[in-house]
């Protein structure tokens, strides 16, 4: 047994993090903020990088993937993954139920359990000693494809169980099954951020969360909004639950998230009843489901039944009616998004699927047009898949009749006319314009967002009062607003503008970064703005910088650098670097201006930064250390190497003082920096 205290405080802190983790992903009733869940995961890191002996495949630090696999094992599963027999209406399913009672008359009183059948793919996980080990695809059904590395990086699968410190001993060996999707709030949302990047999108939630779970990278995987819910037992060294009621009670109790919406039936007539309820409201799912399970509640009753081919006779799934239904393409037209991708869409002849009237459907990107040949005046079919947004799935083509249009993609914006540009190697057409007006309300939601110039009350609603009222014509027309100009505006009273005034003019002393993030050039998010600034002191100097300059940066490649140079190459966006200075917004970095050498100077330091610093704010202090190879941390410890206090320190500066860590001000800090810079210089001999 180890009695290194270290050793003793890593596994309180594994068992506290995935509490928490099951918490937040499983029963989504969190019990600590991120910001506390994120300080607990920085202490297990920073011990496991003092002993990285001690780092287990079950540690939560281990979910962000390894390294890329040359393809994938097979395992062997201990007792065949079986599929489901389908029923399309209830005289099929009492067909079913007939067809058991001749078998055994102990159905004739049979419960069942009612559960959704989630449209995924099927996951088959080992646990050891209350370890994931071992996961893989159904496969055949006897054999599937070892996923483990990729299962790993999805949250809400337990690495270590029972996660509640109350819950049940876990059997020496269990193996249990699930279904592994993506929400269809997440799958919208991770499809808009592709587009945005130029990337290739994708067509439904379940091929997609498929596709993940195959890629050869866990880091990529590790990238998708990947869920898993689990429901069932494929075989345990303890004896199973009796019933796959309790069976779901059990797994829930251990730490897996399990289907909601289920319900016990004490009758097939009932358990019926309730599936097709659910026929006009599947939408209320979170995730895809095209049909509910119907299976017999008691398992030694199902086991006894047996198998026929590849289903259990007890239990039966009763598919959900199609929603694919032909109508009208009568146009294709063009959404602009925030950073200029244009976005094809369909308008179509109204139609009722699944009890909502559908008028309009997405077509993904312009070579999906193409290559599925959909044309306008086509008949085309339309799928809708629960809330994510309806998609045509390709043209009735022996219905043509000559009446049809091939569509031409636009060589200009269709909002405000600029020419059009197409990334060599990516799907999307991008407007580099960024006054353009279709874009103006999600680039100045960017540019005032948090990540950016954190101008705080200034959200979307005020946004759109200030387009609308013609007050705001680019970004930089925030800060020539004036009190007169705010009062004027429905719900604005003096307070409430002076404090909106004093945030825009506070954001003038953000640095650099921000403002190169904040600009929304596309493929530069808050990392590269960074790089950017550590390269370059001003805008001025960024702007004039070429494609082959800029891919000397890492990171930068030829779309990215095109994007950039392309940004500062458009007439409107000079003029917004103008207005931007002569309105004194106009940061300059000392990170372009680190001589070669210097970036790894403060490599082996930590620093944890307290108080209000006067005469630069936190984010840049934060910067100028890591620039030269520092870490930032929030919290004192034994490795932190100097405590930076302003006015008003806390209690970090009693901490630090108990530790006896160097205290130092803003001013000994830039001096450090310094001196570190001198001491590099007489070392190179410059």
């Amino acid at each position: 047994m180890n009695t290194n205290p270290d050793y003793k405080k890593l596994e309180e802190l594994r068992d506290r993090i995935n509490y928490h983790n099951y918490r937040y992903h499983v029963l989504d009733d969190p019990e600590i903020s991120d910001y506390e869940f994120d300080r607990l995961m920085g202490e297990l890191k920073l011990i496991e990088r003092k002993h990285p002996e001690w780092i287990t495949p079950d540690s939560p630090t281990q979910r962000t993937g390894g390294a890329p696999a040359e393809g994938f094992g097979k395992v062997e599963h201990p007792q065949q993954i079986l599929s489901l027999a389908n029923a399309f209406n209830a005289d099929e399913i009492m067909k079913w139920y007939e067809r058991l009672c001749r078998l055994d008359e102990r159905v004739i009183n049979a419960d069942y359990v009612v559960e959704p059948k989630i449209d995924g793919l099927t996951a088959v996980l080992h646990y050891q000693a209350g370890k994931f080990v071992t996961g893989a695809t159904r496969g055949d059904g006897s054999v599937g494809e070892d996923i483990t590395q990729n299962l790993r990086t999805i949250n809400s699968i337990p690495l270590s169980i029972p996660v509640r410190p109350d819950g049940p001993k876990p059997p020496d060996y269990l193996v249990v099954r699930g279904e592994v999707f993506i929400n269809k709030e997440d799958f919208i949302d991770l499809n808009q951020k592709l587009a945005e990047q130029g990337e290739k999108t994708y067509l439904n939630p379940r091929n997609t969360a498929a596709g993940s779970l195959r890629q050869l990278d866990p880091k990529l995987t590790a990238t998708r909004p990947l869920k898993i819910l689990v429901y069932s037992v494929v075989t345990s060294s303890d004896t199973p639950p009796s019933t796959q009621w309790r069976t779901l009670e059990f797994l829930l109790e251990l730490g897996f998230p399990v289907p909601q919406r289920i319900k016990k039936c004490n009758s097939l007539e009932e358990a019926i009843e309730w599936s097709e309820s659910w026929f006009d409201r599947r939408d209320q799912f979170p995730y895809e489901v095209d049909g509910m399970v119907i299976k017999v509640n008691h398992q030694s009753l199902s086991d006894d039944l047996g198998v026929v081919g590849k289903d259990p006779r007890g239990a039966i799934a009763y598919k959900f009616p199609a929603q694919i239904l032909h109508t009208k393409l009568l146009d294709i037209k063009v959404n602009v998004g925030r950073t200029g991708v244009l976005t094809p869409y369909a308008v179509l002849e109204p139609v009722n699927i699944g009890g909502v009237i559908v008028k309009q459907a997405t077509l993904h990107n312009f070579d999906y047009i193409q290559e599925k040949d959909i044309r306008i005046n086509d008949r085309v079919q339309v799928k809708r898949a629960g809330d994510v947004i309806p998609y045509i799935i390709g043209p009735v083509v022996d219905v043509r009749d000559g009446d049809e249009r091939i569509y031409q993609p636009p060589t200009k914006c269709p909002v405000c006319g600029e020419p059009v540009e197409n990334v060599q190697g990516e799907v999307g057409l991008y407007c580099v314009n960024s006054s353009c007006p279709e874009q103006l309300i999600r680039v100045i939601e960017h540019f005032v967002s948090r990540g950016a110039m954190d101008i705080v009350g200034l959200g979307v609603r005020i946004v759109e009062q200030l387009v609308s009222e013609g007050l705001v014509d680019d970004v930089a027309d925030l800060y020539g607003l004036n009190a007169e100009d705010l009062l004027g505006l429905e719900g604005f009273a003096e307070k409430k503008v002076e404090n909106l005034l004093n945030a825009i003019d506070a954001s003038k002393d953000q640095p650099l970064s921000r403002l190169i993030n904040a600009l929304g050039i596309r493929g530069v998010g808050e990392v590269m703005a960074s790089d950017l600034a550590r390269h370059y002191p001003d805008l001025d100097k960024l702007s004039r910088a070429d494609q082959l300059e800029l891919e000397q940066i890492e990171g930068i490649g030829p779309n990215i650098s095109q994007a950039i140079v392309d940004w500062f190459g458009m007439e409107a966006n000079q003029n917004v670097i103008i207005k931007l200075k002569d309105a004194n917004v106009w940061p300059v970095s000392e990170l372009g201006s680190i001589p070669e050498g210097t970036s790894n100077l403060f490599s082996d330091k930590v620093f944890v930064i307290t108080g209000t610093l006067a005469g630069m704010n936190r984010s840049a202090v934060k910067e100028l250390i890591q620039s030269r190879g520092g870490k930032v941390t929030g919290s004192i410890s034994k490795k932190t190497t100097y405590l930076v206090a302003g006015e008003n320190p806390g209690s970090k500066l009693t901490k630090a003082q108990e530790l006896e860590i160097p205290i130092i001000n803003l001013d000994e800090l830039i001096q450090l920096a310094e001196q570190d810079k001198a001491s590099t210089n007489n070392r190179t001999g410059n």
